[in-house]
């Protein structure tokens, strides 16, 4: 007890990792698998219209014909690479989660589709191989601190062939505006954190000097602790056109969603396709 309450009276360092990942423990990941799969929430994977209005438009913008070698970025289950594959790209993915990428290779082999996918971090691995396209979706870069964000960038651009496209998605500042710092609690029995009884405490922290904000999670069973530290940065446009011109892309366009939607000022989201021009 005197443990947890040293950590939840410091307030994080910025990006301040913890020893517990999310995809390592079995019953989250479960959680978490079952969240992807869940075709009316808005939560791991987005809801499942949108998930296929998305791919339509990727495929209607970003040709296969033209951009055939597609690696999908954070791509869990493997929801949007089968509908890649479906529209006519040779499609990768890479994934953290163990469970995710075994039911996506299992689901390929069930329904007969060539995807390749790799399980493994993807600001740390090596692709593999250079792509015609690779996209990271569900705002997945904002996860990521600033010198990894400069990496993967980097990582990225090199990756890509020449006239290659980056496309992704990116929450802007207005997610946040109006949520105040809170802590709140939860009792309960095989719930999303855990099968046993536990007692949950989420704080949300705001770091306005960095547009980033954090959701930690204390999870307390009888026998054990875990901290969980899931942040978020939000972008302006300025900020992420800078980042991408200092990686060497350009041909920059903004949209105000990832399936296509017109890019506005008011916008919670935004999507940007960046191309390897050499």
């Amino acid at each position: 007890m005197k443990k947890l309450l040293n950590l939840l009276e410091k307030r994080p360092d910025l990006f301040e990792q913890t020893n517990n990942n999310i995809w390592d423990d079995d019953h989250i990941s479960k959680s978490m698998l079952a969240a992807h799969l869940n075709e009316h929430l808005d939560s791991a994977t987005r809801e499942i219209s949108f998930v296929k209005a998305s791919a339509g438009w990727i495929a209607e913008n970003f040709r296969p014909e033209e951009y055939p070698l597609l690696l999908d970025l954070g791509c869990g289950p493997g929801i949007y690479t089968e509908l890649f594959y479906d529209l006519g790209y040779d499609v990768s993915g890479i994934d953290l989660s163990d469970r995710s990428v075994a039911y996506a290779k299992n689901s390929a082999y069930q329904t007969k589709k060539e995807i390749k996918y790799v399980q493994g971090d993807y600001t740390k691995i090596h692709f593999g191989s250079q792509y015609n396209l690779i996209t990271l979706i569900y705002c997945d870069f904002g996860v990521l601190s600033r010198d990894t964000r400069k990496k993967l960038l980097a990582k990225i651009y090199d990756s890509l062939f020449p006239e290659g496209i980056f496309l992704f998605d990116v929450f802007t500042s207005l997610k946040y505006k109006g949520v105040k710092e809170t802590t709140d609690w939860d009792i309960r029995e095989n719930g999303f954190w855990s099968e046993k009884l536990c007692l949950t405490l989420h704080s949300f922290y705001r770091y306005e000097e960095d547009q980033t904000f954090l959701n930690q999670y204390a999870v307390v069973t009888e026998d054990s602790f875990s901290l969980y530290n899931v942040w978020e940065h939000t972008f302006t446009l300025k900020e992420i056109k800078h980042d991408l011109l200092e990686a060497g892309f350009s041909n920059i366009n903004v949209y105000g969603d990832i399936a296509g939607a017109p890019y506005g000022p008011d916008g919670r989201t935004m999507c940007i396709s960046a191309q390897k021009i050499e």
